[in-house]
């Protein structure tokens, strides 16, 4: 009995070291969709338009999506909102967005309206702590617009935002949503000490690779992934003219560039 109870403490203990030994991963399915692994096997998925032109294995991609926790929704434009209704009604993922965003995709393009409520919604400078406390989401600002549905009859999508996504134990992740660049994201990068900042780089719609530099330099992430760029032939931004600003302005920061299908691990 004695042995018995000592190997179930033995692997008692051995799981809980694994768990808080584990490891966050972070997939990129093009443009502004990413796929974040907690190190208890949660999955969250932000932006998820995973049939982006960038994206040519978008098919195998979606076939694989049989558990998702969480799909975090930045604003309204279809490239943000992609996948995330049917997404949601195949896996039963719970929306996390700001209220009027939340209430909005629900109405009018058929996010599962039992899967949105208070607590996955919220608005700027609000926490939420989710999935049994393994992470805490805060919703921050952004500069851009936001409409849901058809664009010759959106309905009204609430203020644009980013989130802040805090790992127990683990790294702290700041998504920007799509953005310009705006002197407030200090305080982003007061409250939070951000590893990983997932930034928009590709102008036109949202801040350029100059500007980006200058948003990193404001927030000071230990790395920084670009993305939204080279979707779209009007997203001129590059991963080069990036890191060259970046060097100037935010030279502590890693430029991480990531692949589109391709993961960090954190």
């Amino acid at each position: 009995m004695r042995i018995l109870l000592a190997i179930a403490f033995f692997v008692s203990f051995a799981t809980g070291t694994a768990r808080a030994e584990g490891k966050t991963k972070i997939t990129w399915f093009g443009h502004a969709a990413f796929r974040i692994d907690t190190p208890s096997g949660k999955v969250i998925l932000i932006d998820p338009w995973i049939e982006n032109p960038a994206n040519t294995n978008a098919k195998d991609d979606l076939a694989k999506l049989t558990a998702v926790d969480l799909i975090l929704v930045t604003h309204g434009h279809f490239d943000h909102t992609g996948n995330a209704p049917d997404i949601a009604k195949k896996t039963k993922a719970k929306l996390v967005a700001t209220f009027d965003l939340g209430n909005s995709l629900v109405a009018n393009i058929g996010y599962p309206k039992d899967q949105f409520g208070f607590d996955t919604g919220g608005n700027f400078g609000g926490t939420i702590e989710v999935l049994g406390g393994e992470v805490a989401i805060t919703f921050v600002p952004a500069i851009h617009s936001s409409a849901v549905g058809d664009p010759a009859k959106a309905s009204q999508g609430g203020a644009p935002g980013g989130f802040v996504v805090a790992i127990k134990n683990g790294p702290t992740i700041y998504h920007t949503g799509d953005t310009d660049l705006f002197g407030d994201m200090a305080l982003i990068g007061k409250f939070a000490k951000v590893d990983v900042m997932l930034a928009c780089i590709g102008d036109h719609f949202t801040m350029g690779p100059e500007r980006a530099a200058e948003a990193v330099k404001l927030v000071k992430p230990k790395q920084v992934v670009p993305m939204h760029f080279a979707t779209f032939p009007v997203l001129t931004g590059t991963v080069d003219a990036f890191g060259k600003a970046l060097k100037k302005t935010a030279p502590a920061t890693k430029l991480t560039e990531m692949k589109v299908g391709t993961s960090i691990t954190l």
